[in-house]
């Protein structure tokens, strides 16, 4: 079985920066997008030189970038009184989630964005949250439900 190349770290960074950043918007909110997509990215950076293969690049970048978002939400978090200011992009199709996963559990947003907004496969949502297959199934379910339901807390 042949492996796919390695790209260099500034291909892939322009191959994926604009994916990566809209679903940090989507699931971090604005004003910490920024933060979390310089971190992303430094992460991958840090790693790269240990990766074996290019399978799943897109992948791996969308599991670094939840995983950013999900510690970032673990720690405490200061009260500050600075307004956040309205970002002025051009909104993608799948932008129209962003109001309705707004206060989702962060665990179940990732997924139904991952997976309504970006497609991807349960396997790659799996990977991006660091859980099994079906538990990223079953937040992608649990996050439609609650949707559905109106039980949005």
């Amino acid at each position: 079985m042949k492996t796919e190349p390695i790209p260099p770290f500034e291909r892939l960074y322009q191959r994926h920066c604009g994916e990566i950043l809209a679903y940090l918007r989507r699931i971090a909110g604005p004003g910490m997008a920024e933060d979390a997509f310089q971190d992303t990215f430094l992460r991958a950076l840090g790693g790269y030189g240990k990766l074996r293969s290019a399978t799943n690049l897109r992948a791996w970048l969308f599991t670094i970038a939840t995983r950013v978002v999900i510690d970032e939400h673990r720690r405490p978090q200061p009260v500050l009184d600075v307004p956040d200011l309205p970002i002025e992009d051009e909104l993608p199709a799948y932008a129209e989630l962003e109001p309705l996963t707004g206060a989702l559990p962060p665990t179940e947003r990732a997924a139904v964005v991952l997976r309504y907004g970006y497609d991807l496969s349960y396997g790659d949502i799996a990977t991006a949250l660091g859980s099994s297959e079906d538990a990223a199934r079953q937040a992608a379910s649990s996050g439609v439900r609650r949707l559905r339901e109106g039980s949005v807390t």
